[in-house]
């Protein structure tokens, strides 16, 4: 684990944008222009989806993917100069805000500089031409890490980013070496002390494919060594088939349990119900009432809380990635007011440390516990949005209803939910531990 990752980050929102399609412009001035907003819900940390030159042999679409990317230490000119881009940094900052930025180190454009000046830095085909291990990628070119020279240059850019962003979110960071990123964390701290490190780690199954075909694939528990935040990719399969119907949801419930013993004890997640490789809430969860419900338990969780742009307005469509395809800010609920009041309640100090349960009630109702010695935070959670009778193990008593509002009764252990979430703060209760 990344020792000195602090437990607060779990109290923490980040906010991810992809300034092509963020604006009807789409440029970094646009994005400058809607910090307030962005500020406003809540959020700690500005992700910006990459912000380099994109490249355009292979290109996919008009405009090409923003993950094929031609020049790592420049910056995309349709989104504007190196200036405007320090701009917006310096705007997140002023308003209090972290901005990081993302690292695609596994692979580049097939006509990136660095595949022109160094060519030898590059995976090989068996015929010796430049290509890619994964089949459906086919607008990238795979880097080869048994060169040294590649390390150093690649952790050389990192620091020079450091000198103006916070810390970086780093794409597929499991088919990249672990010794690469613990030398670039412990170099790049150098230069930027408390550089926050997101891996975007992948589903189990991804990993047992790489390593089936001979690929390098990083576990979450061995990317926790040098990383702050791991992706819930974990357990979302299970996630995805409870939605879906193919599964049960105490499967669901479990895996999340799980997590409390897999990782080590400062262990973060970002927890997210949408992200710009997956579909929209607002498409996934039809039904309003259920997503408010999968929206509070978002916050809920323990992690940090992942907003897409757009996941505010419960926009349903998520942008193309290689077409310019603006997010569509008035076609959608405004959610915004609930989302403020729920960052308000992520920021509680029993969701820093302590205990944290998942349970699966009857009905589809998910039930979640937080315990600390500050006390204990219970949510009850209707994921199909109807009424239920939960049977809850906090103190009979009136309490406010920390998840929308109003009050809530808990009357012999039970509490009755009209199908919106309740969160209840309550005194440490005991619970009797048995094997």
């Amino acid at each position: 684990m990344a020792k000195n990752t602090p437990k607060e980050y779990r109290n923490q929102i980040l906010y991810s944008v992809f300034v092509r399609n963020h604006t009807p412009e789409g440029t970094f001035e646009g994005v400058r222009r809607d910090l307030d907003r962005i500020r406003d819900l809540g959020t700690d940390v500005v992700w910006l989806m990459p912000i380099h030159p994109i490249g355009e042999a292979r290109r996919k679409g008009t405009l090409g993917s923003p993950y094929a990317i031609r020049d790592y230490r420049a910056v995309n000119p349709e989104f504007g100069g190196m200036d405007d881009f320090e701009r917006l940094v310096d705007g997140i900052h002023a308003r209090g805000m972290r901005c990081i930025i993302d690292v695609v180190y596994n692979h580049t454009s097939p006509d990136s500089w660095l595949a022109e000046h160094h060519p030898e830095w590059f995976y090989r085909r068996p015929d010796g031409s430049f290509g890619n291990r994964v089949g459906d990628w086919s607008d990238v070119i795979d880097l080869d890490y048994s060169n040294p020279g590649l390390w150093d240059y690649q952790i050389e850019t990192l620091k020079g980013w450091a000198s103006v962003v916070d810390g970086f979110r780093c794409d597929v960071a499991p088919l990249v070496p672990l010794d690469f990123w613990l030398r670039a964390r412990a170099e790049v701290e150098r230069v930027r002390p408390g550089c926050l490190w997101l891996a975007e780690s992948v589903e189990p199954r991804f990993i047992a494919w790489c390593r089936g075909q001979g690929m390098n694939a990083l576990s979450d528990s061995e990317l926790y060594q040098a990383f702050d935040l791991c992706y819930d990719y974990d357990v979302v399969d299970d996630y995805r088939a409870y939605l879906a119907g193919q599964a049960p949801l105490d499967q669901y419930a479990a895996a999340l349990c799980r997590q409390e013993t897999a990782y080590p004890g400062n262990y973060v997640k970002l927890r997210f119900l949408e992200n710009h490789d997956n579909p929209r809430a607002a498409f996934a969860i039809p039904s309003a009432k259920a997503r408010r419900n999968w929206t509070a338990f978002l916050y809920f969780q323990k992690g940090m809380t992942l907003l897409y742009g757009g996941q505010e307005v419960s926009a349903s469509h998520r942008p193309d990635l290689f077409e310019k395809d603006p997010v569509d800010w008035t076609g959608g609920e405004d959610i915004s007011p609930s989302l403020r009041r729920l960052a308000a309640l992520k920021r509680d100090p029993i969701l820093t440390d302590g205990g944290y349960t998942v349970k699966a009630l009857a009905r589809d109702v998910l039930y979640a516990v937080h315990r600390a010695d500050a006390g204990t935070l219970a949510g009850v959670f209707s994921l199909r949005g109807e009424p239920v009778l939960a049977e809850v193990d906090v103190p009979d008593g009136v309490y406010p209803n920390l998840a929308g509002g109003g009050s809530v009764e808990v009357y012999a252990g039970k509490v009755s939910c009209q199908g919106e979430p309740v969160i209840v703060r309550a005194p440490k209760v005991k619970t009797n531990l048995t094997f």
